[in-house]
């Protein structure tokens, strides 16, 4: 994809500018741009599509910028697949390897772990035996404080505080919440302060794929909505690494992740712009314009001196047409749509955080079973992204979804003891089916975000994406739960996920399409459009 036919800047030259951009712009007054008697007014799409470019170097970079912050995300979200491990346990006597259920008839000197006692929390606090399900405990309150997380992150970017300021926020409290926990002393703080990561780390994701997606075209949007996906690939591959590298200590491990969401807060996301759309939502402007001349110079291009945006809030003066009087929970058509979407996706999330959490029931080394993982999330991203550009969402996600669930309950039989015995490579062939299935889960969950994004309009995209991410984490906060019984029985684990993720795939079918659909301002204008749109498919179908 060529992003500007001009030589472009060299990209110390085009973050410098970026940066002097978002320092200099100035704060717009809340007043309605109408055309002028020698100028003309275009939406933000049109502005886009007709003068700025629907992907350049611009928005390439900016997309880059803002989705490297899914790296920490990654970090954050699974590295308790380490750090809350069952290390292996060996007889004092003789050194033999002893499994966890029958430690618990022993008296302490007669067993040790194998790595020492600071390795995992399980090692350091003894979660054995009639303490085991504590070792669900903190992932399933990190998941519940998402869930929380994700409605005030929503709440914040789409009203006063924006997409960039609440990023920087959700970075920068990640980091100290992250390095608290390294100083956790028992089992219950450390549940609480996983709570707390969790609730702060929830505005990464969705600000990042709203911020990255708001500027392009519509025919890149989804491709661009993936740039997010891989940088969380890298940041789950890096976890393998580091636990590895770190596997006498735990808190270690923690200290390292919570160092790099403050660097980035602190020296890249200052060079990410606004949301053009957002500043226009909320009647700056020339704010909004000064970010659009500024990626349109950077794709070598100029924007004409009489343009103006055209104010999707008509008549701003007026408090009952203003886009904050428009109330989502009162919109049928939108409430509806979002029940669908976090009913899809309470079983995504359930299914993707589920495999994951659920490679230490394999039989295979964890670390190479998460490298595994990790490394099917590079065909998920890439196959997402060019099926995103020549298939619909919705039988897009439903697909891989069916995938995903076909795979879990392939694992499930493979489980079984008598089938294990009867085929010596079933272990391999387990470990094959279940990468499978996490790729494709990884595809649904991704396509799942990018489809949230076009479902609904500006003024509520980032909290409709933020109630999606809360049915992602609600989901996920049940998982462990079920991984910590799969470590007495892998099939019922894999047979349950297998079923919610079809079940997942089912529901979107009551889903709108919305591939090459423009992308709405305000709940008003996009149920006017999709009326007129319903009408006319009505018309040409007699």
């Amino acid at each position: 994809m060529k992003p500007s036919e001009q030589e472009a800047p060299n990209l110390a030259e085009t973050l410098s500018n970026i940066s002097n951009d978002s320092s200099a712009s100035e704060k717009g007054e809340a007043t309605s741009q109408q055309p002028s008697n020698n100028g003309y007014a275009l939406t933000v799409d049109e502005v886009i599509e007709q003068h700025i470019g629907a992907l350049g170097l611009a928005q390439i970079i900016h997309a880059v910028l803002v989705s490297i912050a899914w790296t920490f995300d990654a970090q954050t979200t699974l590295v308790s697949i380490f750090s809350d491990a069952q290390p292996a346990a060996r007889l004092t006597a003789t050194g033999a390897i002893v499994e966890g259920s029958l430690m618990c008839g022993m008296s302490t000197g007669e067993w040790e772990w194998v790595g020492g006692k600071r390795d995992t929390i399980v090692s350091e606090w003894n979660l054995i035996c009639q303490h085991k399900f504590l070792v669900a405990l903190p992932s399933t309150l990190f998941f519940i404080g998402s869930l929380f997380g994700s409605g005030v992150y929503g709440y914040l970017a789409d009203s006063w505080l924006g997409r960039k300021k609440t990023l920087f926020l959700s970075c920068l409290l990640t980091f100290v919440t992250a390095l608290a926990i390294s100083f956790a002393p028992n089992i219950w703080v450390y549940a609480f302060l996983r709570f707390a990561n969790g609730f702060f780390r929830s505005g990464i994701g969705s600000c990042c794929i709203v911020l990255a997606t708001e500027v392009v075209g519509k025919k890149w949007r989804g491709q661009v909505g993936q740039y997010g996906f891989f940088f969380f690939t890298l940041g789950f591959l890096s976890l393998p690494l580091m636990g590895y590298l770190e596997r006498k200590s735990w808190r270690n491990l923690y200290r390292i992740i919570s160092v790099l969401p403050l660097g980035y807060a602190l020296f890249l996301l200052p060079f990410a712009y606004e949301s053009p759309r957002w500043l226009l939502v909320k009647g700056r402007n020339k704010e909004a314009m000064v970010v659009l001349k500024k990626l349109a110079r950077l794709n070598g291009k100029q924007l004409p001196a009489e343009l103006s945006l055209v104010d999707p809030i008509q008549g701003r003066g007026d408090q009952t047409s203003s886009s904050s009087s428009e109330n989502f929970w009162k919109t049928k058509w939108a409430v509806k749509r979002i029940m669908m979407v976090m009913m899809a996706g309470f079983g995504s999330g359930f299914v993707y955080y589920g495999i994951q959490l659920n490679a230490e029931n394999l039989n295979f080394n964890l670390y190479l079973t998460v490298a595994v993982n990790a490394l099917m999330e590079f065909p998920a991203v890439f196959i997402g992204s060019f099926l995103l550009g020549v298939m619909n969402r919705r039988p897009l996600f439903s697909n891989s979804s069916y995938l995903a669930g076909i795979s879990c309950l392939l694992c499930a039989v493979l489980s079984l003891q008598r089938v294990t015995r009867a085929m010596p490579v079933a272990k391999w062939l387990q470990l094959a089916v279940e990468a499978v299935g996490f790729m494709a889960s990884s595809t649904a969950y991704d396509v799942l975000y990018v489809y949230a994004v076009e479902l609904f309009p500006t003024n509520v995209r980032n909290f409709a994406v933020s109630l999606l991410r809360q049915a992602f984490m609600l989901g996920a906060s049940a998982a462990p739960l079920l991984v910590a019984l799969g470590r007495e029985s892998a099939m019922m684990s894999f047979l349950v996920f297998g079923v919610a993720s079809v079940m997942s795939g089912v529901v979107s079918l009551w889903l709108r399409e919305t591939r090459n659909a423009p992308l709405y301002e305000t709940l008003r204008q996009q149920e006017k459009a999709e009326e007129v749109e319903n009408r006319t498919e009505a018309s040409s179908s007699l």
